[in-house]
């Protein structure tokens, strides 16, 4: 099972990207698919995250209000819209799918992964 992640890019800050994950349906049903991001010398964080049904959404709560997770049952790719950027968010992002309802957040539990694709925000 692959993902590929992409849209990637340098943006100043208050702009916007929209990130793309493409993979076969076994990645993601009956899981949670999340976007994750890892900045220099961090852990590996969770941003965002969307049920397989499409019908829950999370968020962490640096991406409230900012980012927006889209994407439900076989309809690959799951996007992640993220707008009102700031430098903080400059991390590489990487896509995972089979992620629990109970663990989403913990980037421990997923199966499946993306390469990862670099976000540079400008100040």
């Amino acid at each position: 099972v692959q993902l590929q992640a992409s849209g990637g890019g340098l943006v100043e800050a208050g702009g916007s990207l929209r990130l793309s994950c493409a993979a076969s349906r076994r990645a993601f049903s009956n899981s949670v698919v999340g976007w994750f991001r890892q900045a220099p010398g961090k852990e590996r964080e969770f941003v965002a995250g969307i049920t397989w049904s499409g019908r829950n959404t999370y968020y962490a709560d640096s991406a409230k209000g900012r980012f927006i997770i889209s994407g439900s049952n076989d309809q690959s790719p799951v996007a992640l819209q993220m707008n009102s950027l700031k430098p903080e968010d400059t991390a590489v992002y990487y896509c995972a799918g089979g992620g629990s309802l109970r663990t989403y957040r913990d980037y421990r539990t997923y199966n499946y992964w993306s390469q990862g694709t670099q976000v540079t925000v400008s100040s």
